[in-house]
């Protein structure tokens, strides 16, 4: 009888671990469900708009769905991946300035005018990436399934990496670098290439024609003119360009502002002296035309001396300075303040 219970408490017992075991295996296991499937959700933020593709080892990479800016937790399927891109307003600049650009260092286009001056056109283009979710899908299937270069650093420190459009912001600076600068690049150099140096920058005609200043003149207007001309012609034709050369209208709400259009350094220096020239002639003039009419209005004073006698002696008196008490120009005559 006593060995029939000993027996009947050790199966209990180990009834009771397995039972137990049981519990903690669940447990975990439903603890890694649970982190596994709370990973699975996904947001965007105000200024974001995302492209989810199945994953997983038994699924296929198409697109499952595009989630729209400012989401609420949405559930993106088992081991999708999210490619979230910029939804709001961006913009690419080009200029002189090493800290303002999108490239490092300085980031100016150098385009050739009409009759072969390269100049340097400074300027800023803003633009949208489309949210439709159609468009959004091709764009995602043509531009975010690659990588592109990214280099951190220069010299030596020089570090070179591939990152996709949608894995940070470096991965869709270089998008922009080596997808659109280049279809900026085209569109300005054909724009630009229309018109010579003098109707773009109207110092370059004073080194174009014998540092003649009324060539600056006959062009001044034109300057201006031309830029504004130039800056509506990229308006309207980029958006074209865009939608050709990238196989669809992913980027949308075109704009482009030229800010400025800058000579090469050895035009400039050459502009420079001439100005420079020109200044100091103008200044020589000017003391001639001073010094012209310093004399006429002493010939004017003689002739009036030589009417009136007396009025010399009371210009003499008027320019006596106020410290001098006593005044004795000759023998016999002295004036002295009381």
């Amino acid at each position: 009888m006593s060995g029939y219970g000993r027996s009947d408490d050790s199966g209990r017992s180990r009834a009771s671990s397995n039972i137990g075991m049981a519990v903690i295996a669940l447990l975990v296991f439903g603890a890694i469900f649970g982190i596994a499937a709370w990973l699975q959700f996904d947001k965007t933020d105000g200024g974001q708009i995302a492209v989810v593709r199945n994953g997983g080892p038994f699924d296929n990479n198409n697109i499952r769905q595009v989630i729209q800016p400012a989401s609420s937790l949405t559930w993106t399927g088992w081991w999708s991946s999210t490619h979230k891109y910029p939804a709001q307003q961006r913009f690419y600049t080009i200029t002189a300035d090493p800290n303002a650009g999108d490239k490092t260092g300085v980031d100016v286009e150098q385009i050739p005018t009409s009759d072969g001056v390269e100049v340097g056109i400074q300027g800023t283009v803003y633009f949208t990436l489309n949210r439709d979710p159609a468009t959004l899908k091709s764009f995602d299937n043509k531009y975010g399934t690659r990588t592109y270069k990214v280099t951190s650093g220069t010299g030596a420190d020089a570090t070179t990496e591939f990152k996709t459009a949608w894995e940070d912001e470096a991965g869709f600076s270089a998008f922009l670098d080596q997808i659109i600068r280049p279809v900026i690049s085209n569109d300005l150099r054909q724009q630009i290439g229309s018109f010579p140096c003098g109707e773009l920058q109207a110092s370059c005609a004073l080194v174009q024609n014998g540092n003649n200043p009324q060539a600056v003149a006959a062009v001044s207007g034109k300057s201006n003119f031309n830029i504004a001309k130039i800056q509506n012609s990229v308006n309207k034709s980029l958006q074209d360009d865009f939608n050709t050369t990238l196989g669809g209208p992913f980027i949308t709400d075109v704009r482009f502002n030229l800010a400025k259009i800058t000579l090469p350094d050895a035009v400039q220096t050459a502009i420079n002296k001439a100005q420079a020239a020109f200044a100091a002639v103008a200044e020589s003039r000017a003391k001639v035309q001073q010094a012209s009419a310093d004399a006429a209005a002493n010939a004017q004073r003689q002739l009036g001396y030589k009417n009136c006698p007396a009025c010399v002696t009371i210009d003499t008196l008027k320019a006596i300075p106020p410290n001098v008490t006593t005044f004795a120009p000759g023998a016999g005559f002295g004036i002295t303040s009381k």
